[in-house]
């Protein structure tokens, strides 16, 4: 017989957990590659369309919002401005439209057989993960045609800014892919909350203009240690030249990457022990 839910202690149960994901390693690479490939089962253009649905989102912004909404004339190249932040903000997203759901859309694994509860959301983070890569492959290859390949010392922006995203999306993932279990209205609430937090992110416009309006006042403060806003002007530090070094950013950016990376640290840490407790039930919820 197997117990389902770690030990209490915060440190013992998340070490337990993770001694036992690790035993399990074959199994969530099985999981990922399951994930991907159901993803595009039967489809003619395959992982083509993981592409489709970014450059679709780049042509319609920089089409409506940057020549129309005349956008593009304060940021330069704003077609590579738009597909950084797009790239950033798709990473986020996936890992939390696809944890919310993995735990439900596992029920009959979970029915049946034993298996570590955190495997799940942990499979959405690799898929997540490998459709970044493609993302971010593009990314590279535009920057290369328009000539402003990001060869630069602020390409150390880069990883911090990867890991606040990835260690806030499995945090959330985790609480949200337990909560989804017992409330199912979650899953749309999630769709909602990825929505706003894509136009409440500097990817259609820039920092500088939420400055220029909020000026010294606490909410722009608010605003920009958001992890995600941090992270996405990140991104935009690293792979972005179109600001040719007058771009502006906030002050200490990565020191405020650092700070939000340990507190995401902390917050997997607490999450994890409510989807411990919360597991305990999963298979009679399902």
């Amino acid at each position: 017989m197997v117990v389902v839910g770690a030990p209490s202690h915060v440190l013992r149960g998340t070490w337990s957990s993770f001694r036992e994901l690790l035993s399990q390693r074959e199994m969530l690479d099985l999981l990922i590659r399951r994930d991907l490939k159901a993803r595009y089962k039967d489809s003619a253009l395959g992982f083509v369309w993981s592409l489709i649905r970014p450059l679709t989102q780049l042509a319609i912004y920089y089409v409506v919002v940057g020549q129309f909404l005349q956008a593009a004339r304060g940021i330069p190249d704003f077609a590579i401005y738009i597909f950084t932040g797009l790239t950033a903000y798709s990473l986020f997203s996936e890992i939390i439209s696809s944890s919310t759901g993995s735990i439900v859309g596992n029920a009959g694994l979970i029915k049946k057989i034993y298996l570590p509860r955190e495997i799940f959301p942990l499979a959405s983070v690799g898929s997540a993960l490998f459709n970044f890569m493609i993302q971010f492959s593009i990314l590279v290859l535009a920057t290369i045609v328009v000539g402003k390949f990001p060869l630069t010392p602020d390409l150390v922006y880069l990883l911090p800014s990867m890991f606040v995203l990835v260690v806030f999306a499995l945090a959330f993932g985790l609480l949200l892919a337990a909560v989804n279990v017992y409330m199912r209205d979650v899953q749309y609430l999630v769709e909602v909350g990825i929505m706003v937090m894509l136009w409440a992110s500097p990817i259609v416009y820039s920092w500088s203009m939420v400055r220029d309006v909020a000026g010294s006042s606490p909410l722009l403060e608010l605003y920009t240690n958001n992890p995600v806003t941090l992270a996405v002007l990140g991104f935009q530090q690293a792979m972005w030249l179109g600001g040719d070094g007058t771009a502006a950013y906030p002050e200490h950016l990565m020191l405020r990457l650092l700070i939000a990376g340990a507190v995401g640290v902390v917050l997997v840490l607490i999450f994890h022990r409510v989807f411990a407790r919360l597991q305990g039930n999963f298979a009679q919820a399902l």
